[in-house]
């Protein structure tokens, strides 16, 4: 009797787990399937990021600013989740990639990435020997920058007409670092450069430890907001160039996902079908248990929620064959205490006894 009461709560948290990954899958649901790039279509961008400016050490760093940056960007526009990672190749460049399920047209792809502004503040310095003046860095960047606020002020002389400005607010770091220079270099020119181009050349009039600074760049209003909005989503830490674009067209994803669920469905038939006509009853049970697996299985790709692609789909229906290796080995455990003359109870506990080390060492193996 207790047999069957724990038989009967199984099938009904089985069916709970079927009902669920079946009944959430509609358009809109609450809990639908996360699809990778090749099941759902999309883009596929892969940028090369400049560190020429960095110290060697710093490059870690510099490259995990630059991904949320854009991480963040991305999901300012909505994009259904975006992947975005850092790769480093062979010959020593550093990549970032960029996948946008959804986004099949590769101009749109790259309009949502954007022109994000690099923000650099550079020293005016005169080279030794010589007339000409350059700029040096100064290691004041856009990811010091904490917020950028559009404002108006009287910047024409006296004139009562109000220009608008940007005011940038730094980070803790950024703070002491713009303190440091601003006191070190007071009378000196401290270009604000916006993708490498000099937007605004003030001159240091005294040590600045507020952490807030003025871009006065003679915008127009409109110019001014752009800019205050595209400092507000990220200035990049890093200059980027877009190396390559791929797209996977909807089509195309639609009917890798659809092969990938027929997989599934007849891998799961064929071993079903082997089970029952094999062990008969124990086999039947084995798949009854098979399916509440793969339920379960397919409800926490849900709920974690694990991103499904094509080899996601490929390692889950092996994952069903190996599922069912424990039944298969204890089964055939149990066939051969049976020969011995056992009884049942006494072969199926003999069974699962001897079957037990080698259940172990194939699931160790797995993982």
């Amino acid at each position: 009797m207790r047999i069957r009461i724990i038989a009967l709560v199984l099938l009904v948290i089985g069916a709970a787990f079927g009902w669920f990954v079946y009944s959430s899958q509609a358009t809109g649901a609450r809990f639908p399937f996360r699809l990778g790039l090749d099941l759902a279509g999309g883009s596929h961008l892969v940028y090369q990021a400049d560190t020429s400016s960095v110290q060697s050490g710093g490059i870690p760093d510099a490259m995990a600013s630059l991904r949320d940056v854009v991480e963040r960007r991305v999901n300012l526009f909505g994009v259904s989740e975006p992947v975005v990672q850092t790769e480093d190749t062979f010959s020593g460049d550093h990549r970032l990639i960029v996948e946008l399920p959804g986004v099949t047209d590769v101009t749109a792809a790259t309009a949502i990435i954007g022109k994000t502004p690099s923000l650099e503040f550079r020293l005016q310095e005169a080279i030794a020997g010589t007339t000409t003046m350059a700029y040096v860095a100064t290691g004041v960047t856009g990811s010091s920058v904490q917020r950028a606020q559009l404002d108006f002020r009287s910047t024409t002389g006296g004139t009562g007409v109000q220009d608008p400005v940007v005011v940038l607010y730094f980070n803790p770091d950024g703070t002491k670092l713009f303190d440091t220079v601003t006191k070190n270099n007071v009378g000196k020119v401290l270009g604000i450069f916006l993708d490498g181009a000099p937007i605004s050349l003030p001159v240091i009039q005294e040590e600045i430890p507020s952490g807030t600074a003025t871009i006065t760049g003679h915008f127009t209003p409109e110019e001014a907001k752009q800019l205050v909005r595209d400092l507000n989503y990220g200035a990049l830490p890093l200059p980027i160039r877009q190396i390559q674009t791929a797209s996977v067209g909807p089509s195309l994803g639609a009917q890798t996902f659809a092969s990938g669920v027929k997989a599934g469905v007849f891998g799961f038939l064929l071993v079903a079908l082997f089970m029952v006509l094999w062990y008969r009853l124990p086999g039947f049970i084995a798949v009854v248990a098979l399916s509440m697996y793969a339920a379960a299985v397919l409800a926490l790709f849900k709920l974690v929620p694990v991103t499904l692609t094509a080899a996601g789909i490929a390692a889950f229906i092996l994952s069903v064959g190996m599922a069912v290796d424990a039944n298969i080995l204890i089964f055939e455990r149990m066939k051969e205490e049976m020969r011995k003359g056992k009884a049942v109870h006494e072969a199926i506990q003999d069974g699962f006894k001897r079957a037990w080390p080698s259940i172990r060492d194939s699931n160790i193996s797995s993982m």
